[in-house]
């Protein structure tokens, strides 16, 4: 696995593709990556000047896990790395549509004219592409979960998305290799992505792959509000407290009830309860193959699902 050390002087950066609040995303050029004297472009995952010690170790600890993952369609491939010296780096496959939740929200204003077919004419994002995308997320983990790993940051800013509309899970930043501990409990870190998280996760602090179904369901329904910012009107301890009591989100009314029934499954008080990302996967396939119109692209209500809402001080957005 150390073959995937890379020199640095082979990577030429581009420019910034994103930023977060501790980490930058670049774009670069990496010459031999892939094959001898070939350039590819590659996405370069860093840290921001000044980053602390334990942002170092996660970057660190997030390129041994994805070194232990083997290569899978719907994961994000890790090319290479550059640990020599600082700024450390991540060289992972670049994607050129950017991530699941911008594109899902960028169909919105424009008439949802996202892509264009080989013939320049653009189409709209349909029913049947938002459930290839939920298809494409639930196959990604149920690998992850195979090879033994918890993800604990699954939301649609974290799925990426290739030229042909193929959806790949990234953003290893807080996963865990729990090898056989199933369950992993968080230590001192900093901000979580609380609109995610399960009930068990945000009372106790408990990870497991049941835990990232839960995380799973708030993410389908991202991809049937086209990118809204899940439970709408409530602040994050607001969410906490109804979640308690039993709430959850609504049934949005231009999505059909067997999917709305696969995100209540996902978001059952008992995590033995829940479905497994397999399971998931396969329902997705058969509800594909019957050609059903699941989510009513033309009937979505853009003043209801607002995709851009104050961030709450106190989770990660």
């Amino acid at each position: 696995m150390e073959s995937k050390a890379f020199p640095r002087d082979q990577l030429q950066i581009v420019r910034e593709l994103g930023h977060g609040a501790f980490g930058l995303v670049l774009l670069a050029e990496a010459t031999g990556i892939t094959e001898r004297s070939k350039v590819t472009l590659v996405a370069v995952k860093t840290l921001k000047d000044g980053a602390s010690k334990s942002d170092k170790d996660g970057l660190m600890k997030e390129i041994d896990l994805m070194k232990k993952l083997p290569d899978h369609c719907n994961v994000v491939r890790l090319l290479g790395f550059c640990i020599d010296k600082e700024p450390l780096y991540i060289i992972v496959e670049y994607l050129s549509r950017g991530n699941l939740k911008d594109l899902l929200q960028d169909s919105r204003s424009k008439g949802g004219r996202v892509y264009g077919n080989l013939h320049g004419i653009s189409k709209s994002l349909t029913s049947r592409d938002l459930m290839k995308f939920a298809k494409d997320v639930a196959n990604g983990m149920a690998f992850i979960s195979s090879q033994k790993c918890v993800h604990r940051d699954l939301a649609a800013r974290n799925v990426l998305v290739a030229e042909d509309m193929l959806c790949k899970v990234s953003d290893f930043g807080l996963a865990r290799d729990v090898l056989n501990i199933r369950v992993y409990e968080r230590g001192s870190e900093g901000a979580l992505p609380m609109r995610w998280m399960a009930l068990e996760s945000l009372l106790d602090d408990v990870y497991t792959t049941e835990s990232d179904v839960w995380s799973f369901g708030v993410l389908l329904w991202e991809i049937v509000t086209l990118g809204a910012r899940p439970y709408p009107a409530m602040t994050a301890k607001m969410m906490v407290g109804e979640l308690q009591s039993g709430y959850r989100m609504p049934k949005p009314h231009h999505c059909q009830d067997e999917l709305y029934e696969m995100m209540l499954s996902c978001w059952d008080e008992d995590p033995e309860n829940r479905p497994t990302f397999e399971v998931i996967s396969q329902e997705l396939e058969g509800l594909i193959k019957k050609g059903k119109e699941y989510i009513s692209v033309k009937s979505f209500s853009e003043t209801i699902y607002e995709a851009v809402q104050p961030a709450d001080k106190e989770e990660k957005v």
